[in-house]
């Protein structure tokens, strides 16, 4: 890693701001309020001291930058530059010129030009690796109250590349609240734990953080990603638009039973139906809140209290699950439950293979070519996610390419 301080006036900074990344994925989102940015520049229009701004060169010819530490400063100064907001009304004067109330087109010559030749101490970091940098960042944040999931965030490996691209899945954008310093990376990591445990957890930061610790090397390819990517598809059918309803308390419950019932229950085509479900429950829910005592359901006050407080413990979700699942299966009691058994046994594979001669049945790739017998699928021909047994009546030949196809078709 190779570091180098130099000082840069602010105004070498005005135009090349298309060429700074103020917001890298493991930074976090602007939080400063107005009057921390007022502060600022009250600060520098005082020729006070500020601390030092560091940079990862990303780029060469142009140059081009990730700011690792100081991209609050940075888009202050911007934003003022270009009159977006104004010093306090209350400020006091600087070498007798008025500033109190002005933007920065207001203010004398002089207290401009001193402005813009103000130099920032920025360090320019290259040569290193982005593990290198995630880590320089968390030691720059060190003094500065950061939430857990903005660390998290930070952190190397592979679980962490995996939360975030989860965060991009388009159920996210139905969400009835704000992605706030990476609410939608807590959702997602939360989720994930959920799906290693297969079954209501402790989904608290501390168990978040042995998650990430623990998992560096995660195969974003195994069966965990993979269930994990089957229910978040399975919740974007069901909501395909912005849906008020989905708190962040309800999208992890829903995760837990959407995720039981595609492990159980013939679900392919009662996107719709559940959806609908949930919504009438949100709203019987929120009536039965403002009854009076004597006459609530004893249910809805269970799921209430459950809600409101420990969200995230493993008893509040087992409680909110079991309430859920409960009314659902009241609403759609026949609802067919699928075979335990999915896997083909070692003879029924051998029954399948013989009787169809190891020649591919689906052609969907091919047209009905000899599979060897190491290179085979044992497919159901009504698929097993639909209902279909674990037979040899049901099973049939084919091609690793044809069967992925199939497969890829449902959810």
């Amino acid at each position: 890693m190779e570091m180098n301080k130099k000082p840069w006036p602010l105004s070498t900074l005005y135009g090349i701001q298309e060429r700074i990344d103020t917001n890298p994925d493991f930074q976090r989102p602007p939080v400063w309020t107005k009057a921390q940015k007022q502060y600022l520049i009250d600060t520098i229009l005082r020729n006070m001291d500020i601390p030092k701004l560091y940079w990862h060169r990303t780029g060469r010819n142009p140059d081009k930058y990730a700011v690792v530490d100081g991209q609050q400063r940075l888009r202050a100064i911007w934003e003022f530059n270009a009159g977006h907001y104004m010093l306090p009304k209350d400020a006091d004067p600087i070498n007798g010129y008025d500033i109190a109330g002005k933007k920065y087109v207001e203010l004398s010559d002089e207290l401009r030009i001193h402005f813009d030749t103000y130099p920032l101490d920025v360090v320019i970091v290259s040569e290193c690796e982005e593990d290198e940098v995630r880590d320089m960042f968390l030691r720059l944040q060190n003094g500065t109250p950061l939430k857990a999931q903005e660390k998290r965030n930070a952190m190397p490996g592979k679980m962490r590349d995996f939360i975030k691209s989860l965060t991009y899945h388009e159920f996210f954008r139905s969400f009835g609240f704000k992605d706030s310093r990476y609410t939608y990376d807590l959702i997602a990591a939360q989720c994930v734990l959920l799906e290693i445990n297969g079954r209501p957890c402790n989904i608290k930061n501390a168990d978040l953080n042995r998650m990430y610790e623990s998992n560096q090397d995660f195969d974003t390819n195994g069966a965990i990603a993979k269930r994990a990517k089957r229910v978040f598809d399975y919740l974007g059918k069901m909501f395909a638009e912005k849906t008020p309803e989905l708190t962040r308390f309800n999208v992890v419950s829903l995760y837990v039973l959407v995720s039981s019932l595609l492990d159980r229950f013939v679900i392919q085509n009662k996107h719709k139906e559940i959806a609908s479900w949930f919504i009438d429950f949100e709203r019987v829910r929120r009536e039965d809140e403002v009854k009076e005592a004597e006459s609530r359901d004893a249910e809805l006050i269970v799921y209430h209290e459950n809600i409101s407080r420990s969200t995230d413990g493993e008893e509040s979700l087992r409680k909110r699950h079991e309430v859920l699942i409960g009314r659902l299966f009241t609403a759609f009691p026949d609802w067919e439950q699928k075979d335990n058994q999915r896997e083909f046994s070692s003879g029924q594979r051998i029954a399948i293979y013989r009787r169809d001669n190891g020649q591919c049945q689906l052609k969907l790739k091919c047209g009905g070519d000899k599979c060897s017998w190491d290179n085979w699928h044992a497919d159901h021909k009504k698929p097993w996610s639909k209902g279909g047994k674990t037979t040899v009546e049901n099973g049939q030949v084919a091609c690793p390419a044809c069967n992925i196809s199939k497969n890829a078709q449902f959810v």
